[in-house]
């Protein structure tokens, strides 16, 4: 219990309590109904117009401000951020992209509240530190507006099962804005999947490798929350991006479930030496204690037997890599390069022209329809425009969404249960399921199109 209220403390927010406890909020424990149906395949009341209300503009909501800017019926009609000159930035890159000029809303970390409490939003962008996404999205639900977040969406189990309790009572839609499921190879291994085309699926592969040690040091984060969170906490802070597809793949919270997983961490090498080579020995950031490692590998088994690893590495000079692996009885499919091995032939890759002849025949709708349209508005190679794009098709159309607050809650509560695994060197911890049975009769996802 000690080590459990000793992770907590370490990613609570300072006067959190209050702002959820305004927000309406139970303490969560998820062995009851929230009082609450179930949201599963939620199909809210279709907009006339997507009205968006943007939180926190200084690394990723830039962006996300311009390409909403391109959206046919969505509008940006406010945006908020502690700084006043980012706010402003922000709203003058909506006029510059043809449409009206925004509110502006700054000065404090509560400024957001004023704007989730306009009558005309009805979706709230969350792009803020970790610790603020949960108290920001309980929020903007207590105050009836849809609402979206960047990952991971929480970072405790408790705080994922708040989440789950407040969606099922507001019947409002909470989605993490998990853009790698939107990615070209991602839906094109969607295909093969549920084309059946890789068989029965067995093992997953995925992962978050990237090297960000000068990104991590340079001051950009606010607060450097990032650098804070590493120094209190081991295991995989940042599991989503490569296991929302997997996940996706495998239809879990759709016909299955994540039930147990083990995870062990390395230690910490790359990054205080990283420090050490370009800030100088005296630096105090080359000396801290940092519990996140080179390294998390964790493997999560499914109630059906199938098996996922997911790794995540910030701190070491290794390319860019998501991993992308999913193997099944009659196929593999594995990204970074992209290669797919079918039946027969499972002990060698297709080569390019058969590789090209099956992405032709089995590229997903979204990226055939849009594609070209999303790599010119862009965010990440343009997953990120056809990620935004399809969520304001479903909330205009009044559809259910591609993944929902289960899903956000399943693939993020990695964060704080690998690091109870890794604790208790490596022991098996169950997931619990967020969607409380709901799993076993829900339709996995199907082939979406615009």
């Amino acid at each position: 219990m000690t080590k459990r209220r000793d992770f907590l403390k370490g990613v609570s927010l300072a006067g959190s309590a209050a702002l959820l406890q305004a927000a309406g909020c139970q303490t969560a424990g998820g062995n009851a109904a929230s009082g609450g149906r179930s949201v599963m395949g939620l199909r809210a009341p279709a907009l006339d117009e997507v009205r968006v209300g943007f939180i926190g503009v200084g690394k990723r909501g830039p962006g996300a401000v311009n390409r909403l800017s391109r959206i046919p019926k969505a509008k940006i009609v406010g945006v908020c951020d502690v700084f006043e000159d980012r706010a402003a930035k922000a709203a003058s890159d909506v006029v510059a992209a043809g449409r009206p000029k925004p509110e502006t809303y700054f000065g404090s970390e509560h400024a957001f509240k004023k704007l989730c409490e306009r009558p005309d939003v009805n979706l709230i962008y969350v792009c803020t530190p970790w610790h603020w996404h949960v108290p920001m999205a309980l929020y903007a639900m207590q105050c009836g507006k849809h609402v979206c977040v960047e990952v991971p969406i929480a970072m405790t189990v408790e705080d994922c099962w708040r989440l789950v309790d407040m969606a099922e009572k507001t019947r409002l839609h909470c989605m993490m804005l998990e853009n790698c499921c939107y990615g070209e190879d991602e839906l094109f291994a969607l295909m093969l999947a549920r084309n059946g085309l890789l068989g029965e699926l067995v093992h997953g592969d995925c992962g978050y490798i990237h090297e960000l040690r000068a990104g991590l040091t340079d001051n950009t984060y606010y607060d450097n929350f990032a650098l804070e969170f590493f120094k209190k906490h081991t295991g995989n802070s940042y599991p989503t991006h490569g296991l929302g597809p997997i996940a996706q793949y495998m239809g879990i919270n759709r016909g299955d479930r994540f039930e147990r997983v083990v995870s062990l961490s390395s230690g910490e090498f790359g990054l205080s030496s990283f420090i050490k080579e370009k800030f100088g020995e005296a630096d105090p950031r080359a000396h801290f204690p940092y519990k996140t490692g080179d390294m998390s590998t964790s493997v999560i088994r499914t109630v059906k037997g199938r098996t996922i690893m997911v790794q995540y590495g910030r701190y070491s000079p290794r390319p860019y890599d998501r991993i992308n692996l999913i193997t099944g009885t009659q196929g593999t499919l594995r990204s970074y390069p992209l290669r797919v091995a079918l039946s027969p032939k499972w002990h060698e890759w297709l080569d390019d022209k058969q590789l090209a002849e099956l992405k032709a025949k089995y590229t997903h709708p979204l990226w055939k329809k849009i594609g070209d349209i999303a790599k010119k508005n862009g965010g990440h190679g343009g997953m990120d425009y056809i990620m935004e794009y399809r969520l304001c098709h479903c909330l205009l159309n009044g559809l259910p969404l591609d993944s929902d607050i289960y899903d956000g809650a399943a693939w993020s509560c990695l964060v704080e249960l690998t690091e109870r695994s890794v604790l208790k060197d490596g022991s098996s911890v169950e997931v619990p399921d967020f969607t409380r049975g709901a799993w076993r009769t829900a339709k996995p996802l199907g082939i979406v199109e615009v």
